[in-house]
């Protein structure tokens, strides 16, 4: 079944809004599933045919990017690799690591053929690039993807001309840009609705007493939201590392005790807010002495991702005004409550 006959069937089963948008950046998808069909020539140690050209889709929070690159996906199982940009950075750290430890001298070589083995099109969602040595090695590995006849997807909330821009030593990044133009077709999704945005406005966010029912209540929203299983990813924070269990499509899932029962602060949790789009966290308890600096780290949390705008799913062992019923922090948490509750309103993080 082709892409787009897929996406009307989603369309006509009421899963999906008809955007003229998405289907313009479909068709790209779609060439590039067709072209990705013709079985290659070559490999890593001799000349490959030229990959398809690849597609650099942009555009705005919640336009449908990640959907769609999911949707390309499914439709090429086992020829096309999806993965988060920040998990393929990561990835890559420690596959260039361990090549150093084994004594290789250009340790990117084996890191790219690895990545690229048995498949034609890596498919990165939400790439983003914050510092020099990232931007780097994105660059020479993406020399290496494309020589070896590997097609590349990416999504990304930034046209490639503004990647890394104002970075340190950026002019040594415009290169690679130049390459991302010559071997990608760059695609804006200019739609102008926020579909995440408008599926938390219809969805309840906050899910109390804790039960197997709750459980299976988030387990739904996520599957609503993400559109599939996640994956784990560290963040690393000043030398920090942030463990977030499940991360895709911009949304992080986390247990309480994950993420306010160990030694995270301000900075951690702005970070977190920086990288996901929506937090769902499990299984809030009542707050109280036995789990003061839980409670504490769970005011700044709060405070950190409401600052931020991003949305917040949560299940609880009650409702926000009564998670901390009494003791020396029960005052100062009628603030955080009050932010719970904002939280849940249908226009939160609209604007």
């Amino acid at each position: 079944m082709s892409l787009k006959q897929t996406y009307l069937d989603a369309v006509q089963a009421g899963e999906l809004l008809a955007d003229g948008a998405q289907e313009a950046a479909l068709s790209e998808l779609e060439r590039l599933s067709f072209e990705l069909q013709v079985p290659p020539i070559g490999g890593w140690f001799r000349r490959a045919r030229p990959s398809p050209k690849g597609l650099y889709l942009w555009g705005g929070v919640g336009c449908g990017k990640s959907m769609l690159m999911d949707m390309f996906a499914r439709g090429l199982p086992g020829q096309v690799r999806r993965v988060h940009f920040h998990a393929f950075m990561q990835e890559v750290h420690a596959g260039i690591a361990k090549a150093k430890r084994a004594g290789v001298r250009d340790a990117i070589q084996p890191v790219a053929q690895s990545l690229g083995d048995g498949i034609t099109c890596l498919a990165f969602d939400e790439m983003q690039i914050t510092d020099i040595t990232d931007a780097m090695l994105v660059g020479r590995l993406f020399e290496c993807l494309f020589e070896a006849g590997i097609s590349i997807v990416v999504t990304s909330n930034r046209r490639p001309t503004d990647l890394y821009k104002d970075g340190l030593n950026r002019q040594l990044f415009l290169p690679f840009i130049a390459l991302l133009q010559d071997k990608m077709l760059v695609h804006e999704l200019a739609s102008s609705t926020d579909y995440r945005q408008n599926r938390l406005a219809r969805k309840k966010s906050y899910f109390s007493p804790l039960s197997m029912q709750t459980t299976s209540e988030m387990d739904a929203v996520w599957y609503e939201l993400a559109g599939g299983p996640g994956q784990e990813i560290n963040l690393e924070i000043k030398g920090r590392v942030l463990y977030i269990p499940h991360f895709r499509n911009s949304i992080a899932r986390i247990g309480f005790d994950d993420l306010c029962g160990t030694a995270l602060g301000a900075a951690d949790y702005l970070s977190l807010a920086e990288t996901a789009k929506v937090l769902m966290l499990d299984n809030i308890p009542f707050l109280g002495y036995d789990n003061a600096s839980e409670a504490r780290r769970f005011v700044t949390l709060i405070d950190a991702i409401y600052e931020a705008g991003i949305g917040f799913i949560a299940s609880a062992a009650a409702a926000p005004e009564e998670l901390y019923p009494s003791g020396v922090g029960s005052f100062e948490f009628e603030r955080t409550a009050s932010r719970l509750r904002e939280m849940q309103a249908e226009n939160y993080g609209a604007s």
